[in-house]
């Protein structure tokens, strides 16, 4: 069970998301319109979790790596299944946006 929590969280695995970003990666941000407002990512992708379903054509390539990501990692974990469930096949939970951004400039 621990395990599965930590496979649905992106918790236990080392994730190189600049390696994935060099890739060609799409950072997939499912926070709000307006909490994107505030801050965000260079570059990310802005489609509420909410929205997800409604949006998959922006994503393009179902093989193409997505970096999910939120305030906290919870709705980037929900995002990350939904896009799983609809045959996305290479998609990463990256948590909060502000870490993410931070790990990303760790690998630079």
């Amino acid at each position: 069970m621990i395990q599965i929590l930590k496979q649905l969280f992106g918790y236990g695995t080392k994730t190189d998301y600049s390696d994935l970003l060099k890739q060609g990666a799409t950072i997939l941000d499912v926070r709000s319109k307006s909490e994107f407002a505030v801050g965000h990512i260079k570059g990310s992708l802005n489609i509420p979790v909410d929205r997800l379903g409604n949006n998959f054509q922006k994503l393009n390539d179902k093989h193409k790596p997505i970096i999910t990501c939120c305030a906290s990692g919870m709705r980037s974990a929900s995002a990350k299944k939904i896009l799983k469930a609809n045959g996305f096949t290479n998609v990463h939970n990256g948590g909060g946006w502000m870490s993410l951004q931070n790990k990303i400039r760790e690998h630079q």
